[in-house]
């Protein structure tokens, strides 16, 4: 089958699509019966567990305690059978290694009898640990290839669930992942070691007001996930989309977001059943989806989960993304994840709504009604913006990588800048603060709609400010910059690491004064105001889409990292392994392999967009553009045959030339590609990121806009690939 056939039998597949019978009924099965069903929970637990042993577990889960491991044997029973009941033959240990994706192998629970019968085991041995091959793992030289050796360690804070299939069910635990060594070759075991640095200097702080009821301060995040979702024959006959998740080709179409009327607006039948199961599935493994609608791009949705402990949702985040791949199958519908699948669209991101709370229920950043006298809140407060000022350079780190650099920056999402938004009320809160004191807080009041049937509605202190990358939103920071397919983990783990050494420099500040006598309330009027004066060039309540913020930022001092290039190497700056080494999350070793990871997945990614780049222009683009060219040429020599001449032939023959021209600079474009992909720059993996950076992406560049300017000019029923009016309005 040809391609521009390909491209006709998918259109023709989509149109005639029917549809699949309801699989979603919540009239017989309510979603509070649904919720939580395969998951090993409190509750399941509590039914199954001796009341020693459930005891014990729930300290690890709620408290931090250390693990018991003598309740293992237990526990593993326990959750066998559970699991046996629902239909489960194997286990796996989930993990998330380094490629920022999921990993897991299956064992059996069978066991043969030496009489030929079986039984079905689990130890609390196979639960605690388990021992897949580390040497396929991205480890930035942590461990060489023939140093085999890792283990999965079990994550009691993260219940254990049942992966359903047509043919069985599978016991998931999720594990974080070492080496033999000791070295964390996952992203969960960083941000575990975070949420226990940044514990323990809240805590401190909290027990200097007073506070001593709190054992445990979590870290929460309720990540709202953005996607695409295109017709699945589309996607087939797109090799791009397949080997890359985004377009390497595709013209813009005459209209594409412009009329503003897929935001909110009604979502398509086929789509909403998808969301139905994709919901119906993440109930079922205990994921708290509270919202879906319509996004800015056509074609473009989210979900959005509540609010759970930092590693609770990052591992439920990766269950999302997950799910939405594997269910949009079953409506003949691709799931794309990528930040920038389509070119001059509104891409993908991952809002990352962080907040601290104890583990008696109290959200550390909420202001209260009197924001201005709430103290505790105001310390926690600067805390955070102390962090993103003195380490605004690690939470660019931290959502740096090839996909989001087509993002950041591109008047749809934030700027690479990373500043803070702080809203108009506690604007005015911190001008106060620097000023001598806070006396005041502007109120929110009621907006007079203006219509005697509608409600009056309760007005907020402070708008929002969609434009920042860092934005206070009433008793949360959302960072905006966390890309669309990527795990919440790693930024998770900068954000509670640097948040906890400001804590650390406020209560070691405060703890001084008190050794020393000094009134708290003074002590801390004073250490507001020093904070909100040495860091208040981070916050910026403008627009910061406007061309004239980074010249401000410029002034202001805020680094400008604006490729995944410039931002990495800050990844082992001197402040950086100071800071990760004195708090415990990551040793030098293990940030030189990030470094080196980091660096490499960047080298890859752009690696392949090229070869892809070169292979589609050279085999789909360009005999479709030359068939054209002989089929215009071939009308202007019958033309001329025919006695017609001059102006009457004259477009004709601009339209050949302008064919013969494009086509001739693309064979040209592409060859230099080719070669420059094929070459590679002397020296470490940062000079050849440079090199893939400065050479190889312009060259892309150069080869898609001939692409894309023959796509405006062939004929259309020779064109081989799907086309952006195509793949984002048929539905």
């Amino acid at each position: 089958m040809g391609a521009s056939t390909a491209r006709r039998a998918a259109i023709s597949a989509l149109t005639n699509f029917r549809g699949v019978p309801p699989r979603v009924n919540f009239k017989e099965t309510p979603v509070k019966e649904v919720f939580s069903s395969n998951v090993f929970n409190e509750e399941v637990q509590r039914q199954r567990l001796p009341k020693a042993v459930f005891k014990k577990l729930q300290q690890t889960i709620r408290k931090g305690a250390p693990l018991d491991l003598s309740i293992a044997d237990s526990v593993a029973a326990a959750m066998r059978d559970w699991a046996v009941e629902k239909g489960a033959t194997h286990y796996t240990h989930l993990f998330y290694p380094m490629t920022g994706l999921t990993a897991e192998k299956h064992d059996s629970f069978l066991a043969p009898t030496e009489a030929g019968g079986a039984l079905l085991e689990f130890s609390g041995k196979e639960l605690v640990k388990g021992e897949p091959d580390a040497s396929s793992f991205p480890s930035g030289g942590l461990r060489a290839t023939f140093e085999a050796r890792g283990y999965t360690a079990w994550d009691a804070t993260s219940p254990a669930y049942i992966l359903e299939n047509p043919n069985g069910t599978t016991l998931v635990i999720p594990t974080a992942f070492v080496s033999w060594t000791g070295e964390a070759l996952d992203k969960k075991t960083p941000l575990l070691r975070s949420m226990e640095a940044l514990s323990s200097q809240a805590l401190r702080v909290l027990r200097l007001f007073g506070k001593t009821d709190a054992s445990k301060v979590f870290t929460t995040v309720g990540s709202e996930q953005e996607y695409f979702l295109i017709d699945r024959n589309f996607y087939y006959a797109r090799p791009d989309l397949i080997n890359c998740g985004r377009t390497l080709f595709g013209a813009k179409p005459p209209k594409g977001q412009e009329m503003e009327d897929h935001y909110f607006g009604n979502i398509p039948e086929r789509v909403l059943a998808c969301m139905l199961e994709v919901e119906q599935e993440l109930y079922k493994l205990g994921v708290p989806v509270k919202t879906r609608h319509n996004e800015v791009a056509p074609a473009q949705y989210e979900i959005a989960p509540l609010f759970e402990n930092s590693n609770l949702a990052a591992d439920h985040q990766m269950l999302t993304m997950e799910t939405l791949r594997r269910v949009a199958e079953k409506y003949g519908l691709a799931c794309l994840l990528h930040e920038k699948p389509f070119a001059g669209v509104n891409g993908s991101g991952k809002h990352n709504n962080w907040s601290m709370a104890t583990d008696t229920g109290e959200n550390l950043l909420s202001p209260g009604e009197t924001p201005h006298e709430n103290a505790q809140f105001l310390v926690f407060c600067a805390a955070v913006i102390r962090a993103v000022n003195k380490y605004a350079e690690l939470l660019r780190v931290a959502v740096a990588f090839a996909g989001n650099d087509h993002r950041l920056g591109a008047q749809e999402a934030p700027p690479a800048i990373i500043s803070i938004y702080l809203g108009e009320q506690l604007q005015d809160i911190m001008d106060q603060i620097e000023s001598g004191g806070a006396k005041s807080a502007k109120p929110g009041g009621h907006m007079e709609v203006g219509v005697t049937t509608l409600p009056r509605l309760p007005r907020d202190a402070s708008d929002r400010n969609r434009t920042s990358p860092f934005a206070f939103t009433g008793s949360k920071f959302e960072f905006r910059a966390v890309g669309g397919g990527q795990s919440i983990a790693g930024p998770n783990t900068v954000l509670n690491t640097i948040v906890a050494e400001s804590l650390d420099y406020i209560a070691t500040k405060l703890e001084a004064d008190k050794k020393l006598g000094k009134d708290f309330n003074k002590s801390v009027q004073n250490l507001l105001a020093s904070i909100i004066k040495e860091n208040k060039r981070v916050i910026y309540n403008g627009d910061n889409y406007v061309p004239e913020w980074p010249k401000e930022a410029e002034k202001r001092g805020l680094p400008n990292l604006k490729t995944t290039v410039e931002a990495v190497p800050h990844l082992i700056s001197k402040a950086s392994l100071e800071l990760f080494a004195k708090y415990k999350v990551l040793s030098e070793k293990e940030l030189h392999s990030r470094y080196e990871i980091y660096l490499e997945n960047y080298i890859k990614t752009v690696s392949i967009e090229a070869q892809m780049t070169a292979v589609i222009a050279r085999t789909m683009i360009l005999p479709a553009a030359l068939k054209y060219q002989q089929e215009v040429a071939s009308s202007v020599a019958a033309a001329k045959a025919a006695g017609v001449t001059g102006k009457d032939l004259a477009a004709q023959e601009a339209l050949l030339q302008e064919l013969a021209s494009t086509v001739s600079a693309l064979q040209t474009k592409t060859s230099a590609l080719a070669a420059l992909a094929e070459n590679h720059a002397h020296g470490d993996s940062l000079a050849h990121a440079k090199y893939i950076r400065d050479k190889l992406l312009p060259a892309m560049v150069a080869v898609r806009s001939l692409g894309d300017k023959l796509e405006t000019i062939v004929s259309d029923d020779l064109w081989p690939l799907p086309t952006y009016r195509e793949m984002l309005f048929i539905k």
